[in-house]
């Protein structure tokens, strides 16, 4: 599955009150896997930025000024979004300013063009009741290196949290190998092989192996929030 993890800057929080996007920093996953066919463009916003979001971004006006503007890569941007499955985190607002400059450009909203959304805040807030789920919060509770972000920038919020969802669904892989596009008109032979003459031998795990296996199930545990079928039934 082709996933791309979106993330934008805008001059302020209101799209509808005219604040305009003035970055936009994607990057690809297929397959859960790292691709680098990322997409980032800075754009002029036509307005100044607010001074609070200044604050934030850290992207001055006059850096913006020679900087395209976003009808002139919508089609662009499209093309790269097309049929993918989106993640965000907050996507209500992300959605909500890159759905005002589609209609700017006379474009359908976003939802037309992909498959769908996964918003990382809501599955953050479902794993950590109670607790900070902003993107730093979550990189410092999934030990995700964020040691070079000192302001909000689209392309490096966006590569933080592609490792903030791989580590949020860890243990969400299939189990089952994919056979492939296997010929339809092969035939399969069943062959039953009487396995009453065999002693099969009983394999137990080295000290390595158990170390190794008890790792990864306290990482699993970690990533859940303590919620993994194991520690419950310790509990009861």
């Amino acid at each position: 599955m082709r996933q791309i993890v979106l993330d934008t800057e805008t001059t302020g929080l209101s799209a509808e009150g005219g604040d305009r996007i003035i970055e936009l920093g994607c990057v690809e996953l297929y397959a859960r896997k790292l691709t680098g066919n990322n997409l980032h463009f800075y754009f002029n916003p036509e307005r100044d930025s607010h001074e609070d979001a200044l604050k934030v971004h850290g992207i001055s006006n006059e850096f913006l000024r020679d900087k395209p503007k976003f009808a002139q890569l919508a089609d662009e941007i499209l093309d790269y979004l097309a049929d993918a499955e989106l993640i965000i985190h907050n996507a209500a607002f992300d959605i909500g300013f890159l759905n005002k400059e589609l209609e700017r450009v006379g474009k359908k909203p976003l939802k037309a063009y992909v498959s769908g959304v996964i918003d990382t805040l809501a599955m953050a807030k479902e794993m950590f009741p109670g607790k900070r789920n902003s993107l730093d919060s979550l990189c410092d509770r999934l030990e995700v290196d964020n040691s070079g972000r000192t302001l909000h920038g689209a392309l490096l919020d966006a590569e933080l949290l592609a490792d903030v969802y791989i580590n949020m669904t860890r243990g969400q892989e299939a189990l089952l190998i994919d056979a492939g596009d296997a010929p339809s008109n092969t035939q399969t032979v069943v062959v039953q092989v009487n396995l009453s003459q065999y002693v099969l031998p009983v394999l137990t795990a080295n000290a390595q192996e158990l170390a190794a296996h008890e790792d990864l199930l306290a990482q699993l545990d970690k990533s859940s929030g303590g919620k993994t079928v194991w520690r419950q039934a310790q509990a009861a």
